[in-house]
């Protein structure tokens, strides 16, 4: 059994939790979420506590931890938020914003346009700092992931996409003839 999924959540202030019907909802400052809790976890909230056990029929379950997990990140993601930054490495690679979507030259014949989907905002510093901000967790990476695929980090030159304090192990190129 999952020892992470005996821990208690606390629930922050101004944070509304709701639990009707094995569907789980947060409401907080930062947004409103809601998930589904799987059959065999039971979710008890109590005055400022989320409390996860197995239910009584199955036991142990697998999927204790993971629920725990996505809970706790809905509550996090409601009260303050998740912030990833994205840098943009190589010669002319800019990017800027316009209401909804992120525009960036990233040494292509053409700009790339990529449309920032509902719950994620973006903010570029610099020209070359992308920073993304989003209540669910799971969404700003999927974003992340898509735009760094349009680069991702080369370990020849160092170039591409990367995260804010990603170390790129770096290649040595071809040896030359002797």
């Amino acid at each position: 059994m999952s020892r992470i999924g005996k821990r208690p959540i606390p629930v922050a202030d101004g944070v509304q939790v709701q639990y009707t019907d094995r569907e789980f909802s947060v409401k907080g400052p930062k947004g409103e979420m809601k998930m589904r809790i799987h059959d065999d976890v039971e979710l008890n909230t109590e005055e400022g506590v989320i409390q996860l056990a197995p239910n009584a029929s199955s036991g142990i379950t697998p999927m204790l931890g993971t629920t725990w997990a996505l809970v706790r990140n809905m509550l996090v993601g409601v009260s303050t938020g998740f912030v990833k930054e994205l840098n943009l490495v190589g010669v002319g690679y800019r990017a800027s914003t316009s209401s909804n979507m992120l525009e960036m030259n990233l040494g292509y014949s053409h700009p790339i346009k990529y449309e920032i989907p509902k719950g994620v905002t973006a903010k570029v510093n610099a020209n070359t700092n992308i920073v993304l901000e989003s209540a669910d967790k799971q969404l700003l990476g999927q974003v992340c992931a898509e735009i760094r695929k349009y680069r991702p980090p080369e370990p020849y030159k160092g170039k591409g996409i990367l995260f804010k304090d990603e170390k790129l192990k770096r290649k040595a190129g071809k040896a030359g003839k002797v």
